[in-house]
């Protein structure tokens, strides 16, 4: 039953291309080497905020670099010269009782490596890039799109082309497939149920205008360009410079939850698919790739057509698995009893997300400053999470503590938080009570509910905290611990779209 569903996803990806596509070849990833909040192009050397499937190199990890990335004894994918890695979000189903449950990939990962343009060049040493945007939960041009010979003016800009690069494709074989990057937004559960029966196919193409000298930026994207119609057509001045043309496709068995109550969401928090990104970083053999451009131009796709490349067995590909960190090889990334690995929460846009791992699960959860008194640090939030949950029963265990200590009157704590996108300063209270001992030192501390007191639109961006304590017999004058808190916005709405 799978090799008659893999031949089936064969027949349909030679229609994925338009048919000016003249040479490229597909490069099977059918083992994932792994699936772990890992990421070494933005977040290396700590954990990553979202779990990423990842396929290719043997020696991926949190540190990763391109000789480290040869060094590998294995690749997931086809051809053995290829120690790149390739990575991008999975796909999760949220149950209804907040665990989160990776979806089956369909046959493993395809990298399309495309012929198009003149003069083209392999990567440079080094070279890593980005495509798409995590933080994203809209789609700001024109739907559906329009001609792509009427992309003109913003139609045509890079902030165009990038959401653009980004497609969804529902997938019933027994109907005409769709265009590749048909549809930029995942469909909803209800829409996918009905007439995705052999799943959903993720599409994610990468920049191929480089600007001749960078291998790397900053922001992992500003050192390449999209060609003025996404896939093909002229490349922007200053990024004239032709690469390879990477094209990312996984397939998810989102059929396999017909019926189950619950939604589909990335491992970004996004359930809408218009933040789905992707990440490469090069690792082939010196020479191979630039070799397989200029003499590999079958119009097939066929990998194994290709004399250049040394072919694995797709039972050897799926061998191959990079080692998980220590401090990772405890998470669960295929079934999360507790939402998204990493915490990450979930949301639902249009506003740009505020990526956070770690996230409660409340609506527009409030981070408050912590409080410094002396050489003591203490934060509201932890300690109001495992201590005294009313001002009731913070004074109550303070009173216990000593014969000779007053009953403390709680302080009213105020915080001010921003809203980064409409600069709402949201006004928020806790009752925290302080005591300490004759020479001012803090023995005890708790909090109470926080609450919101009051709201209003400004420009001011710093804000400070001010902060009672109590101490024996006495009640010294206020404290002030400057704090600069920041709203952490959890949205969750449904959309309409299919």
């Amino acid at each position: 039953m799978q090799d008659i569903r893999l031949t089936a996803i064969a027949m349909a990806c030679l229609a994925l291309f338009p048919s000016y596509t003249t040479a490229f070849w597909r490069l099977p990833c059918r083992g994932r080497s792994g699936l772990a909040r890992i990421d070494p192009i933005v977040e290396p050397g700590k954990a990553s905020s979202h779990a990423h499937a990842v396929h290719g190199a043997g020696g991926f990890g949190m540190g990763s670099s391109q000789s480290e990335l040869l060094e590998s004894d294995c690749t997931s994918c086809a051809v053995t010269e290829d120690k790149s890695a390739y990575w991008a979000p999975a796909l999760y189903f949220m149950h209804t009782n907040g665990s989160a449950q990776v979806v089956d990939e369909v046959g493993g990962m395809l990298a399309y490596y495309l012929l198009y343009g003149k003069d083209i060049k392999a990567f440079p040493d080094d070279f890593r890039m980005l495509a798409g945007d995590p933080f994203q939960r809209n789609f700001t041009w024109p739907v559906p799109d329009p001609p792509k010979s009427e992309w003109t003016g913003g139609q045509a800009s890079q902030a165009a082309l990038r959401q653009k690069a980004i497609g969804f494709n529902c997938l019933n074989y027994k109907k005409t497939p769709e265009d590749s990057l048909h549809r930029h937004h995942m469909p909803d559960k209800e829409y996918l149920d009905e007439h995705c029966t052999d799943g959903i196919r993720f599409e994610l193409m990468f920049p191929s205008c480089w600007n001749g000298k960078d291998s790397d930026s900053p922001d992992h994207k500003s050192h390449v360009a999209y060609p003025s119609l996404v896939m093909d057509g002229t490349c922007p001045e200053g990024f004239e410079t032709r690469l390879v043309s990477l094209f990312y496709e996984t397939i998810w068995d989102t059929y396999a939850f017909k019926g189950v109550d619950g939604y589909f969401a990335l491992a970004n928090g996004d359930p809408t698919g218009y933040g789905y990104h992707g990440d490469f970083m090069h690792g082939w053999e010196d020479g191979v790739l630039q070799e397989a451009i200029e003499t590999c131009t079958s119009e097939s796709g066929v990998v194994e057509e290709c004399d250049v490349f040394t072919i694995q067995t797709e039972d050897e590909q799926r061998q191959c698995q990079f080692s998980i960190p220590s401090e990772l090889k405890q998470e669960n990334c295929h079934m999360h009893d507790d939402g998204l690995p990493g915490g990450m929460s979930i949301q639902w846009g249009p506003e740009r997300a505020i990526m956070k791992g770690h996230a409660t699960t409340t609506a527009n959860a409030i981070s408050l400053p912590t409080i410094s008194i002396g050489d003591i640090s203490i934060d509201p939030n932890t300690w109001f999470d495992h201590h005294a949950t009313s001002t009731a029963e913070a004074t109550t265990s303070f009173t216990s503590t000593s014969t000779s200590t007053p009953s403390p009157t709680p302080t009213a704590v105020t915080s001010t938080v921003v809203d980064p996108i409409t600069e709402e300063i949201i006004y928020l209270q806790r009752d925290v009570v302080v005591l300490c001992d004759e020479n001012g030192d803090t023995y005890s501390t708790s909090t109470g509910p926080l609450r919101t007191v009051s709201s209003t639109i400004t420009t001011i961006k710093e804000t400070s905290t001010a902060v009672s304590y109590v101490k024996k017999d006495t009640v010294p004058e206020p404290v002030q611990a400057a704090g600069h808190a920041r709203r952490h916005l959890h949205h969750r709405h449904g959309h309409g779209h299919n």
